[in-house]
């Protein structure tokens, strides 16, 4: 039995910590040092790069954190495997072997593409085979993409370690690949070992965003003893998939039931967490505690991944044009309505003229404000079309125009109003696993070719939505501990739960968790998605699914449509609903008192 292998992550996202690669190869024994530099939105900006400079569509701040470690990372053995490659991983892999050059280190790297199918979507639809859309199954269509990604699983990275390959850059492959990929390379896992790879994928989730699972926006970063510079992650995998989640002794952050669980609850939908190479069971987690900054991860199930990948799709979405208006003081409805009437009026189009307006008014004044910013709310404005010049400069200067004609105290909040800022549009899509093959290349050296689909396997579709949310494979008891009655306290929620929210695409997941039996208890029959609702109206009319993670004492909420069409194009101020699991925890409910006690 092979010993476990140490995985460490050193990047959550494109512009991370740059300084966490030395950290993580410096400061404790790792085998194996990754990384996730490739966000949705990070897929468009390595787009809008690599038009301006052509294969520079990959992440830079990776090249500059190699030339930091690679002498330590050769001398002590350990391997690095990162998807910074982005849009051009053949150019990182060059840029890398350059910084080799220069330290006078001869490292053997690989790098993984294929997912890349902007130049392959004309053969695949003429051969029935293109791009299906994510949710609805119909055909997928559009405009020119600037991106159209797979997301590759983890075997050409296993194939890339058995080439040898000291360093492995691959493009877009899952988050959880990176771990998963070194995890089944070190033990010889095979594609139908679906237990163990699931809980790689699981160990992969939840180190993939770095910091997060250290301390990092933890709902109870207050009772997390050292904050200020927080150690990153590693988890040490086992042959039989099953984990510790640790980071470096003497670092800072925390590393606890609770961090662990905020991680699992980011950015998933239902029980079930489909993958290229496995479909891992959420609702089959168990975590123990092994003592200070230490967590177990065992008993993930695993099924047979689905028969098609995942597409992150990007184009071009038109132009916009954001103002935000600030109204002081009294009669602020009143002033919404003037200054929303004269930017009309001065505008030389209409709100019909515009492919789309959202106008929005923020509330956050105090009554009685001691400081001049407690008297401000917010007027935003946001105008959307293809045509950039309707959106351009005569918009803005509408804006301006009306400064000393309408409100007491008006003044904008940001940057000045200009030209119109283009925006892209996030779609996902579904492709065929088998028309998606995996090309592993050693630089100046051979070229294999890995397959999306085992041969010969047992795949199948799975649902992504388990039938009425509930999907155990062995029944998970709900707890013995009958909701509290009695007396009620009102008391903001989030004195009793944790939660951690995230985007999926234009739509948002929301998990919210307990620390005990008795408070799951009460959660699990308050928070339904009604009450959701009310407590977060702008929650209210839109679509919402509920989830029971009984295992780990939580609720999931996926919410559909919240960001509109994705991050780039959404008119939210927290574009990326990071914030909504804490707006929902201010909010203030009627609890049982006595949870309240200590």
């Amino acid at each position: 039995m092979a010993d476990p292998i140490r995985i460490a992550n050193c990047s959550g996202f494109y512009g991370d910590r740059l300084s966490a690669a030395r950290e993580m190869v410096e400061d404790g024994p790792i085998d194996v040092l990754t990384g996730d530099w490739l966000a949705e939105l990070t897929m468009l900006i390595l787009a809008r790069t690599r038009l301006k400079h052509p294969g520079g569509g990959y992440a830079r701040s990776f090249v500059s954190q190699m030339e930091q470690v690679m002498g330590i990372c050769l001398e002590r053995g350990i391997k690095v495997v990162s998807n910074a490659g982005g849009l051009d991983p053949e150019h990182c892999a060059l840029a890398v072997a350059e910084v080799g050059q220069r330290l006078g280190l001869a490292p053997r790297i690989a790098f993984v593409n294929g997912d890349d199918l902007v130049g392959r979507l004309d053969e695949l639809a003429a051969k029935g085979q293109g791009l299906t859309d994510f949710e609805s199954g119909e055909s997928f269509t559009s405009g020119a993409l600037l991106t159209a990604n797979a997301y590759l699983g983890a075997f050409g990275i296993v194939e890339a370690l058995d080439m040898g390959a000291d360093i492995v850059i691959t493009g877009r492959v899952t988050d959880a690949a990176v771990v998963c990929g070194p995890a089944a390379w070190h033990h010889g896992w095979s594609r139908h070992d679906f237990d163990a790879l699931a809980g790689a994928v699981v160990a992969g989730h939840v180190v993939e965003c770095g910091a997060q699972a250290t301390g990092g926006n933890y709902s109870f970063f207050t009772e997390v003893a050292d904050m200020t510079h927080v150690g990153f992650p590693w988890v040490e995998v086992a042959e039989d998939g099953s984990c510790v989640v640790g980071k470096h002794d003497g670092t800072g952050g925390e590393v606890s039931i609770g961090t662990v669980t905020s991680q699992l609850l980011y950015e998933i939908g239902g029980p079930r967490y489909l993958g290229p190479d496995v479909t891992a069971r959420f609702d089959t987690i168990a975590l123990d505690s092994l003592g200070p900054d230490r967590v177990r991860i065992s008993g993930v199930r695993g099924e047979a991944p689905p028969a098609t990948l995942k597409v992150a799709t990007n184009e071009l979405g038109g132009y916009r044009q954001d103002l935000h208006i600030a109204l002081t003081g009294l009669d602020i409805e009143a002033k919404a309505q003037l200054v929303e009437a004269a930017f009309w009026d001065a505008c030389p189009y209409g709100p019909d003229d515009f492919e789309r307006v959202t106008s929005r008014l923020s509330r956050t004044e105090k009554i009685d404000p001691v400081s001049n910013d407690e008297a401000v709310a917010l007027w935003h404005l946001t105008l959307r079309d293809h045509d950039e010049r309707k959106v351009g400069r005569a918009v803005a200067n509408a804006g301006v125009e009306i400064a000393l004609a309408t409100i007491p105290g008006y003044f904008g909040v940001g940057n000045a109003p200009g030209a119109a800022a283009p925006f892209g549009v996030y779609r996902p899509a579904l492709v065929a696993a088998s028309v998606v093959p995996q090309y592993v290349s050693v630089l100046g050296g051979d070229v294999r070719v890995v397959d999306s689909v085992a041969p010969g396997g047992d795949v199948r579709v799975v649902d992504s939505v388990a039938p009425g949310g509930d999907a155990p494979v062995s029944p998970t008891p709900d707890p013995v501990v009958p909701p509290t009655e009695g007396p009620t306290t009102r008391v903001a929620l989030g004195r009793l739960v944790g939660a951690r929210s995230g985007d999926k695409g234009g739509h948002a997941n929301l998990g919210v968790f307990a620390r005990d039996d008795r408070t799951w208890a009460w959660l699990d029959g308050f928070l339904t998605i009604d009450r959701l609702r009310t407590l977060l109206p702008e929650v209210a009319e839109l679509p919402v699914e509920r989830y029971r993670l009984a295992n780990l004492r939580a609720l999931n909420f996926f919410i559909h449509d919240l960001l509109e069409e994705g991050v780039a194009a959404s008119s939210r101020l927290d574009k990326q609903a990071k914030g909504l699991g804490e707006w929902l925890r201010s909010r203030l409910v009627d609890a049982p008192s006595d949870l309240l006690e200590p």
